[in-house]
């Protein structure tokens, strides 16, 4: 059963951007419906040369404080810097991932970054425990996925979150 407090990870692969982005627009469909609460969600895809690029609609996939940090920390925890296109995973999501790293053990970091290798296109989900549920009635597509409540609190997620943006400035 999940803890009401727990922060719950989804990663899925997909055949294709636009299949991931299905269930991406999926997931904030429930958000407009009220089923799920804090969450962050992104589209995570690799190009021909192996960067790593997360895609998301900077709007419609922010709830709460978390604001697109959340996936930034796990995607930071996930790939080497090297490979990160763009600006996503910056230093203030290191305090983010740090918090996830907590929750998680050396075999989940290397679960969750195997799927994502194995897919053209994954579909990440960080959130609240209570979206657990509602993802799984939601029938997401992924063709492969993982899914795992981590034992750090969304409270701790928070105020990660408020110490980078503090640290931003």
């Amino acid at each position: 059963m999940a803890k009401p407090d727990a922060v719950f990870i989804f990663i899925g692969t997909y055949p294709t951007e636009a299949a991931a982005r299905a269930d991406y627009d999926v997931v904030k469909g429930l958000h407009g419906a009220g089923a799920i609460g804090t969450y962050d969600a992104s589209v995570v895809t690799k190009d021909d040369t192996g960067k790593v690029h997360v895609n998301k609609d900077e709007t419609s996939t922010r709830r709460g404080a978390w604001g697109g940090a959340a996936v930034g920390g796990l995607v930071g925890l996930l790939f080497p810097p090297a490979i990160i296109g763009g600006a996503a995973v910056g230093a203030a999501a290191g305090g983010i991932g740090g918090h996830l790293w907590r929750g998680m053990s050396r075999a989940d970091v290397k679960e969750f970054g195997e799927i994502i290798d194995a897919g053209q296109a994954a579909l990440v989900i960080v959130g609240e425990s209570t979206i657990e549920q509602a993802v799984q009635k939601a029938g997401l597509k992924a063709e492969k996925h993982v899914a795992k409540e981590l034992g750090v609190s969304t409270k701790d997620v928070d105020n990660a979150v408020q110490e980078a943006a503090t640290e931003l400035g």
